[in-house]
């Protein structure tokens, strides 16, 4: 499922239009942006959470050369889903 097939079910699912879908989609997705960024955890009980890690700066190798490279710290963003989730995949 892409974007579009999620606004799709989005729109059908609520009865609203495929822009105000949209709309809304995209609403949930930059209020999950902006609270990550600010290293907050977005927590939907029952659905799952998500939260930044940091990586720190480590070296690493060049598979085809060998030589060895710095690869620097990050941050990434981690999702735990939520037994709600878990039990109606499996």
């Amino acid at each position: 499922m892409n974007k579009n097939d999620l606004i799709a079910a989005v729109a059908d699912e609520a009865d609203l239009s495929k822009t105000k879908a949209a709309e809304v989609v995209d609403a949930v997705f930059g209020a999950i942006e902006k609270t990550l960024k600010k290293k907050e955890e977005v927590r939907l009980v029952g659905f799952g959470t998500f939260a930044t890690a940091a990586r720190e700066a480590s070296k690493g190798r060049n598979p085809r050369t060998g030589e060895e490279i710095d690869i620097p710290a990050s941050t990434s963003v981690r999702f735990k889903p939520g037994k709600t989730l878990k039990d109606a995949v499996n």
